[in-house]
Parts: C-alpha cells; sequence; structure tokens
C-alpha cells in the first residue's frame, strides 16, 4: 500500500492531457497478499477474500477484479484465489489498485509470464481504467508496482515518468518519525468523490495546476529535513484538496484535523480520494503524542470506534512474487 504526500488528484487524465500531473507517494509496510492454487482436479473458479465464491466460471465472479482479469487472461477453470491485508479495503492507503497489481503480477506469474515493474503497473491501470471503467488515475498502481519513494509524473501522451526521491537512511527515519498515520474507523467509496472531481476538472484547473506544481517543493522540503514546510505544505494541499469535490472532508474528519492542529501538529491531509479512510499528519516529535492523543479523544468524541493510529514505516520493494510453486 502506500501513502501519498502532495499533488494527489492531479492523475487523472481530464487534467494531464492538458498539464502534467505529479504526485510525490511512498510504499509503506503494509501489504497486499494474493494467493493463486492450481486445482486440477476440482473445475471451477475460486475467490476467497472477504466472502468465499466458487463458480463454474468467472464471468459469474462477483468480484470484478477478479472476474476481469481471469477472462482478461483466459483462465477459465481449475484455480483458486484467496487476498488477505491487514488494513480494511476503502482506507485510503491504494488498496484497490495494491490489489489490481499483487493479482496480475500473480497470474501472469501463473500462466508463466514475466511482467517487470512498468508492465504490471500498466497492466493495473488497463484492468481498472480500461476494462472496468473506473474514474481513478495511475498513481495507486505505479506506486505499487515500483515501490519506493517516488515523483510520478503524468504525462499527455498517457506515459508515467517515475523519478526515486533518494534519502538517505536516517533522513527517511527522522520523516517516519514526525509522521502520525491515523485510521477514521470509517471507510469510504472514492469512485462517487473522484466522479465529482472529474466533472469540476475545468473549474478548479488552476488549483490543480498548483497542486501538481507544489510537488518539486515538498520534494526539496524532505530533502533538506525541512519538515516543518512539508507540513505546512500537507496543510495548504488539504485546503486546494477540499475544493475539489464536496464530499472530500466532513464535520467529523474536520474535528479531527482541528484537535491535531490545536495540539501542535504541522498540517495533514486525508489519504486517497477523502470522505473516510486514514488521516495523515506530521508534527514536531515534541509534540506528537500529544498530537496523536488528541486525535483519539476527537474520534471517541466523533462516535468512530474503530479509529487508531496506525505505525508505518516506508519500503523499498514494490510488487514481487514471494513464492512460486513450479520454479520459474
Amino acid at each position: 500500500m502506500r501513502i501519498s504526500f502532495a499533488g494527489g488528484g492531479t492523475d487523472l487524465p481530464d487534467f494531464y492531457a492538458q498539464y502534467p500531473g505529479r504526485v510525490i507517494s511512498t510504499s509503506i509496510d503494509k501489504f497486499i497478499y494474493i494467493a493463486i492454487n492450481h486445482a486440477p482436479f476440482t473445475n471451477h473458479v475460486a475467490a476467497r477474500y472477504s466472502v468465499s465464491e466458487e463458480v463454474p466460471h468467472p464471468s459469474q465472479l462477483k468480484h470484478s477484479r477478479i472476474r476481469a482479469a481471469l477472462l482478461d487472461l483466459g483462465i477459465e477453470n481449475n484455480i483458486e484465489i484467496a487476498s488477505f491485508a491487514p488494513i480494511p479495503a476503502r482506507s485510503g492507503l491504494g488498496s484497490s489498485s495494491s490489489f489490481s497489481v499483487a493479482l496480475l503480477k500473480g497470474l501472469h506469474a501463473y500462466i508463466d509470464k514475466r511482467l517487470d515493474k512498468r508492465a504490471v503497473a500498466e497492466e493495473a491501470c488497463r484492468l481498472e481504467i480500461e476494462l472496468l471503467k473506473e474514474p481513478i488515475g495511475k498513481q495507486d498502481q505505479y506506486a505499487a508496482a515500483f515501490g519506493g519513494l517516488n515523483v510520478l509524473q503524468f504525462n499527455a501522451d498517457g506515459s508515467v515518468d517515475v523519478e526515486p526521491v533518494l534519502l538517505d537512511y536516517k533522513k527517511r527515519m527522522d520523516f517516519e518519525a514526525h509522521l502520525i498515520l491515523f485510521f477514521l474507523g470509517t471507510t469510504r467509496d472514492a469512485a462517487s468523490v473522484l466522479t465529482e472531481q472529474k466533472a469540476n476538472t475545468e473549474r478548479n484547473f488552476e488549483t490543480l495546476k498548483r497542486m501538481s506544481d507544489s510537488v518539486t517543493v515538498f520534494k526539496e522540503a524532505i530533502l533538506h529535513s525541512d519538515f516543518k514546510c512539508a507540513g505546512q505544505m500537507l496543510l495548504d494541499g488539504w485546503m486546494m484538496k477540499k475544493q475539489l469535490a464536496s464530499r472530500v472532508s466532513n464535520p467529523a474528519i474536520d474535528a479531527l484535523y482541528g484537535a491535531a492542529m490545536n495540539r501542535g501538529a504541522w498540517g495533514g491531509k486525508i489519504l486517497g480520494a477523502g470522505a473516510g479512510g486514514c488521516l495523515l499528519m506530521l508534527a514536531p516529535l515534541e509534540n506528537r503524542a500529544a498530537v496523536v492523543e488528541a486525535l483519539k479523544k476527537a474520534a471517541a468524541a466523533e462516535g468512530l470506534e474503530s479509529a487508531g493510529e496506525i505505525p508505518v514505516t516506508f519500503v523499498q520493494t514494490g510488487a514481487e512474487v514471494l513464492f512460486n510453486s513450479n520454479g520459474n
């Protein structure tokens, strides 16, 4: 999965067809796991996730990503697919696209084909944007496939440039120490927020340009360990993000955000499209514990019983095949 810092929303084609979109994000130590089993003696297709499905043909699966991927690859039977994750779906951490990347990486290994990072990212984009017609961009697929801390640039021709941001170990640890990832205990459907944002692209075009251009400034801030500047940029970005669609925030999110700022946080944002999921804050080390406590109290006051901090560190690797029983 991933957390994004600046530029979110500029990876939609309605915007980057006219101006380069940019996002700076990092992969984190929270993973989607896919297990694929060849079942030669059972002429069926099984998918096991939050529910369990077993059908005679993939076209009958309810899980849209598994159904579309199997049909596209021509895999019709004798297969079982299961998925596991430590954090609920729709939490703003890019889990849906991480699932697609892992699924396609695994299914191509299953049919003895290898996909490099760029190929699996593009295949995941094709699955979600072209086959499933989802109103999303390309940042999450590339974040999951490549891994690491990167600036992603989305070009008018549909190509994506991946520029690694090379923080040394000490700076990365210091940056992580200033971050707070707080799960709100609620999930959301990103599609409705993104559909409205897409419809508002022309109205919000200048705001989106500022969000895209802010990525380079944010990168320089963290390279120079100016985390206060980075936090203030998260605040500015959050103010701009709330202009993109009516449901990006809500009273509960505003209450938690205000509580964190009142206890000394520099700034933050909702991850993903908005409306729920996870809140990311940057705070001085001396205020960090107080900010977390304020978030917990505000969450309790809002009735968010499942809310809580998620410990997080950055990881450098993208999607990988961890084990393949045929030895390839």
